[in-house]
C-alpha cells in the first residue's frame, strides 16, 4: 500500500519551482517614498531607523523612481513632508504642495509608472493628527471635506490612484463623490480599510515627521485585538466605492488579510510597514538572520495570505534578489 511522500516533489530546485503555489513577482510590489519640501532638490537624507531609506528632494525622488522603473517595479506610493504645517493641514491640498509637485514631476519623467498618493493630514497638521481638532478631540465629519480636497488635488496633479489612510468614517464616499464630480470617475481608490493602532509605525513617523504632538491615534485606528471589526470596516469601504482594500501592518495581521480575501471579491493590498522592515534590517546587520531570505519569505507569506500587491521598503532589493535566482 502506497502512502503520501511529500519529499518526492521537493528533491530538486526545478521540481520545487514547478509545483510552487505562490510566486512573488516585481509587479506585486509597491515602493513607498518620502519627498521633502524643505530640502535641496538633490538631497538624499538617510532615515536612521530605516537603513537604506531616505527623505528625498524632488530631483532625488525622480531619480529613485526612474531607477525603480528600470529594475521592473511598476508602482510607487508617495508621502509628503511639507515645509509649513498648520492646524488645518493646508499643504495637504495646496495646488503646489510637495506631493502635487512630486506627482507631476514623476509623470513627466516616467509616464508609465503608477503613482499612488497617500491621502491623509497627519504629515501636514501642526498637531500631527489625521483630522481636525476640536477641544482636544479629532473630529470626523469636518475632516472629510479636507480629505476629499486632498485627493482631488492629487488627481489634478496626475496621480493614478489615491489611498486614504486617515481612518475617518465615511472618507471613501466623500473622496469618491468629489472625484466623480470633477471628472475623475476613472481614478481608483485604494482604501486603508483595516489600519491598526500599531506599535510597528515608529520609524515611519520619524521619516514622515508625523508623530502626534499629544495623545495617540487609538480613537480612529483599530484595536490590534479585533478581527471582526476589520470585516465591518472593509464592508463599509466597499459600499462607499473603494476599488482596493488595504490591511496595515501586514505580518502581524495575516489572519485578517486571509479573512478579507475569503470575504470580498476585490483586490487586496498589504503594507509591510516601517517597523517590520526595520526589525529585519537590524537583525540582518547583526548577522542574526539572513536578511534576504527572511525578507523574501515574509513578502511571500503576505502574498500567500491573499495580497494582490504589497507595499514594502524592500521592493527594490526584493526585485534584485529575484533576478539572482
Amino acid at each position: 500500500m502506497s502512502f503520501f511522500r511529500g519529499r518526492r516533489l521537493r528533491r530538486t530546485e526545478v521540481i520545487r519551482r514547478m509545483v510552487r503555489e505562490t510566486e512573488l513577482r516585481p509587479q506585486d510590489l509597491i515602493h513607498p517614498f518620502f519627498v521633502v519640501e524643505d530640502a535641496n532638490v538633490q538631497d538624499r537624507t538617510p532615515i536612521a531607523s530605516m537603513p537604506g531609506q531616505f527623505q528625498l528632494g524632488l530631483e532625488a525622488l525622480v531619480a529613485e523612481v526612474r531607477q525603480a522603473w528600470t529594475l521592473g517595479l511598476q508602482a510607487v506610493m508617495l508621502f509628503g513632508v511639507p515645509r509649513h504645517k498648520d492646524e488645518y493641514g493646508t499643504q495637504a491640498y495646496a495646488r503646489e504642495g510637495i506631493v502635487q509637485q512630486a506627482v507631476t514631476r514623476i509623470k513627466e519623467a516616467v509616464p508609465d509608472i503608477m503613482v499612488i498618493t497617500d491621502v491623509c493630514l497627519c504629515e501636514y497638521t501642526s498637531h500631527g493628527h489625521c483630522g481636525m481638532i476640536s477641544e482636544g478631540r479629532v473630529e470626523n465629519d469636518p475632516t472629510l471635506q479636507l480629505l476629499a480636497q486632498t485627493a482631488l488635488s492629487h488627481a489634478r496633479a496626475g496621480a493614478d490612484m489615491v489611498a486614504p489612510s486617515d481612518m475617518m468614517d465615511g472618507r471613501v464616499q466623500a473622496i469618491r463623490r468629489s472625484l466623480d464630480a470633477e471628472g475623475f470617475g476613472h481614478l481608483p481608490i485604494m482604501s486603508y480599510a483595516v489600519k491598526y493602532a500599531s506599535a510597528f509605525y515608529g520609524p515611519f513617523r520619524e521619516a514622515a515627521q508625523s508623530a502626534p504632538s499629544f495623545g495617540d491615534r487609538k480613537s480612529y485606528q483599530m484595536d490590534p485585538a479585533n478581527a471582526l471589526e476589520a470585516l465591518r470596516e472593509a464592508e463599509a469601504d466597499v459600499q462607499e466605492g473603494a476599488d482596493m482594500l488595504m490591511v496595515k501592518p501586514a505580518l502581524p495581521y495575516l489572519d485578517v488579510l486571509y479573512r478579507l480575501k475569503d470575504r470580498f471579491n476585490c483586490p487586496l493590498a498589504a503594507y509591510h510597514v516601517s517597523g517590520e522592515y526595520a526589525l529585519i534590517k537590524a537583525a540582518g546587520e547583526k548577522g542574526w538572520i539572513d536578511e534576504r531570505q527572511v525578507a523574501l519569505e515574509s513578502l511571500t507569506s503576505i502574498k500567500r495570505a491573499g495580497a494582490s500587491c504589497i507595499l514594502t521598503y524592500f521592493a527594490r532589493e526584493a526585485v534584485e534578489w529575484m533576478q539572482e535566482y
